[in-house]
């Protein structure tokens, strides 16, 4: 199994995040769970940074729930589009 320092992790989270995770994967010659696991991560170790924080309210707590919902959904999207996007292309 090949490792990857986090430099070069983040960096491709980052690209996955402009074009989409598959054609991140495609660009950078990684299989697509590879950086999809990454990104899976990257929300997880956000969401107990802080969802841990003692300091948070109640509103502010529901307002994270939200935010993390709505990043989902925006991966998501950001995949899907680049699916369709190459399906156009044939």
């Amino acid at each position: 199994m090949k490792h990857y320092d986090n430099q070069f992790k983040k960096e491709a989270v980052k690209l996955s995040d402009e074009i989409g995770t598959k054609k991140a994967a495609e660009q950078l010659g990684l299989p697509y769970y590879t950086i999809a696991e990454w990104r899976k991560k990257r929300s997880d170790n956000m969401k107990k940074e802080t969802v841990e924080s003692e300091n948070m309210t109640e509103r502010e707590r529901v307002l994270f729930a939200e935010n993390m919902r709505l990043k989902q959904a925006n991966e998501i999207l950001k995949d899907a589009l680049g699916f369709f996007a190459e399906d156009r292309k044939r």
